[in-house]
């Protein structure tokens, strides 16, 4: 004797029976009727042959099966081994279980659903089962589907992260907070709980809630649970959201967590630290806060911002979604502190000085010209701090210096900006060689403040900051390069036979050299500059190219006068300064004359100066280093844009 199954489901799952469809059955046949939650089975002793009676009119769907497949018994085995796989999923996401680990139980949760639709029938066709949605609600007009952020532009997203603010406002909620008090940092949690908590571990013994501020980078929403990175001005945490417990504190929190916030937010959240499965510090969140509701999306993060004219024009972008650029400008401002306390430890006092000048001065290059309206003056933009700076030293003050923006009208290169920062510093009874020593202790003091180590990359070059440094004469580094370039500075009728020299070892334009100082200075740059990638000194200078430094004491043409070196760049420049006022006015005017004569870098006499020292300077050490220089060194940065937060660019086209 055949056993049958005889099914009847009606919309909503409620059971019934309808005579039409037990009328497949013999009347003499013996029948039982067995009912079982949605289902009501018949037993007869028909042949087993599956029927399936559809009665769409009256919404009811008749399926008939043969029980030598399957019993009600193995039907809820399979159902409860399904509910119970179904929950280890769900306890898996919240943990946050990666989608390749997830696979192999979302294949056995298949396979058992599998398994329940051949003992159920459950394998009809597609015309076989019941429209639901047909038979119980009338065709709606179809909702366009909703745009990916991707797929939006900036004026659409603008639009839509604009109306998730007014409908923060609409619902009580500021978008932009006043005031937030975090507790934490990222780097400090990660210092806090280096080596504590095992995976899947959370630490609820501290009763202080962890509060935490900072930009989302990134969003993850898996129905009832969210993973965001948050960064702060340290590094990055991730924060884990979760509805149920969101929702002891706020009903609508996790809800509103998915609709109002977007990557770029500021937003804050408290909670407590746990850590993942994958073992990932996480911040498990009790509360969230929106303080700042981005209106402008964040660049691509698989792109990113990469063009260096765009990072430089956009540079809170660039210090947003790059951390490298924000670490050198951390490491800029340390090494400026760094360079402030180590001369104030020396008894160096800061003093500003004027940034408009009546006159350009204290060194060589165009300035920019400005104008007072109420003063009726042409003003120039400081070239150097370096004349003032010597004034307060005939004043009585035998230590100062001065940090600050320098402005000087040049072209734009990876090395030079029209402003750029420098310090220049003067120390009375003091000179050019104890000046190298204070260079090689200061720049050691900056390195060391930003470095484990003397010894560090730039570029393609391993640059040792070790002392001593080389110190070399420019005469005799010159004579490495042109081995018979050895003529008396002092001397015109050697002017020929230098220039020779020059034009065979390929130095150009040394036929407009008026003295054997200028080609000695022209082979310098042209042959032996770009070599000197350790720090080097090089020392000894034409006097004709070192207009406020002191004359040689041993060597007639010379100056004393050094300028430091590095990765092929000049870092430092320093004098035993120029204390004779007659000697100083002579060249003066002889720079007069060159501006005369249409050189727009030389500078004119100062007579304010002049008075200054003819009221007597002691004997002078000065100072001045390119600070933007030294930081591309320190932080092995190729470009000096990539130093300064927001270099001079032309306007967009």
């Amino acid at each position: 004797m055949s056993t049958l199954l005889l099914t009847f489901l009606r919309p909503g799952g409620r059971s019934a029976v309808n005579a039409f469809s037990l009328s497949r059955l013999s009347s003499s046949s013996a029948c039982r009727v067995y009912t079982r939650q949605s289902s009501v089975a018949v037993v007869s002793s028909m042949s087993a042959t599956a029927y399936h009676v559809h009665h769409r009119h009256g919404s009811i769907t008749t399926r008939l099966h043969s029980t030598t497949e399957s019993t009600s018994d193995e039907i809820t085995t399979i159902e409860a081994q399904i509910t119970a796989k179904g929950n280890e999923i769900r306890t898996l996401k919240d943990d946050g279980i990666s989608k390749e680990d997830l696979a192999p139980h979302v294949e056995e949760l298949l396979a058992l659903k599998a398994k329940l639709a051949e003992h159920t029938g459950g394998g009809a066709t597609k015309e076989d089962k019941p429209n639901k949605k047909a038979e119980t609600t009338p065709p709606k007009t179809k909702t366009p589907t909703k745009k990916d952020e991707s797929e939006m532009s900036i004026n659409e997203l603008r639009e839509s992260r604009l109306s998730k603010a007014a409908s923060m406002r609409e619902s009580g909620v500021e978008p932009y907070a006043y005031v937030y008090k975090p507790n934490r940092t990222a780097s400090q949690l990660m210092k806090e709980y280096e080596g504590k908590l095992e995976p899947g571990e959370e630490d609820e013994c501290d009763n202080a809630e962890i509060a935490v501020a900072g930009r989302i980078m990134a969003r993850r929403v898996f129905g009832k649970l969210a993973f965001y990175t948050l960064q702060d001005e340290t590094g990055v945490i991730q924060l884990q959201f979760d509805k149920k417990r969101l929702g002891e504190r706020d009903a609508d929190s996790f809800k509103n967590l998915k609709a109002w916030t977007d990557s770029g937010d500021i937003i804050g959240a408290k909670g407590t630290i746990r850590r993942t499965d994958k073992g990932e510090l996480t911040l498990y969140a009790t509360e969230w806060t929106m303080l700042t509701k981005s209106a402008l999306p964040l660049p691509d993060k698989y792109h990113g911002l990469t063009d260096i004219s765009k990072r430089y024009r956009n540079r809170h972008l660039d210090l947003i979604v790059n951390p490298s650029v924000r670490d050198t400008f951390y490491k800029r401002a340390k090494i400026t502190s760094s360079l402030r306390r180590q001369l104030d430890a020396k008894g160096f006092l800061e003093i500003e000085t004027p940034v408009l000048h009546t006159q350009p001065g204290g060194a060589e290059a165009k300035p920019f010209e400005t104008y007072h309206n109420t003063m009726d003056m042409d003003l120039t933009l400081r070239i150097a701090t370096e004349l003032h700076l010597k004034r307060l030293i005939i004043g009585g003050f035998p230590r100062v210096y001065e940090l600050g923006r320098i402005f000087r009208n040049e072209g734009i290169s990876t090395r030079h900006n029209p402003e750029f920062t420098s310090v220049e510093l003067y120390q009375a009874y003091a000179d050019y060689h104890d000046m190298m020593d204070l260079t090689e202790e200061l720049v050691c003091g900056m390195a060391n403040e930003v470095s484990d180590s003397l010894i560090m990359p730039y570029g393609e070059y391993t640059i040792s900051l070790e002392r001593p440094w080389r110190r070399v004469t420019m005469h005799d580094i010159v004579k490495e390069e042109i081995p018979d370039f050895d003529f008396d500075l002092s001397d015109p009728s050697t002017l020929d036979a230098a220039k020779a020299a020059a034009t065979a070892a390929g130095v150009p334009d040394v036929g407009k050299c008026s003295t054997v100082g200028y080609v000695l200075n022209a082979c310098f740059e042209e042959l032996c500059e770009p070599k000197l990638i350790q720090p080097t000194f090089v020392i000894d200078y034409p006097v004709e190219v070192s207009p406020l430094s002191k004359p040689h004491r041993n060597k007639p043409g010379m100056v004393e006068r050094f300028e430091l070196f590095a990765t092929g760049r000049e870092m430092a420049n320093s004098f035993s300064e120029l204390t004779d006022p007659v000697d100083q006015r002579e060249r003066f005017e002889a720079q007069a004359a060159k501006k005369a004569a249409g050189d727009e870098e030389a500078c004119d006499v100062d007579e304010e100066f002049l008075s200054a020292l003819e009221q007597g300077m002691p004997p002078t050490g000065g100072l001045g280093i390119g600070i933007d220089r030294l930081v591309m060194l320190l932080t092995d940065s190729p470009s000096i844009r990539d130093v300064i937060a927001f270099p001079l660019l032309k306007p967009d086209a």
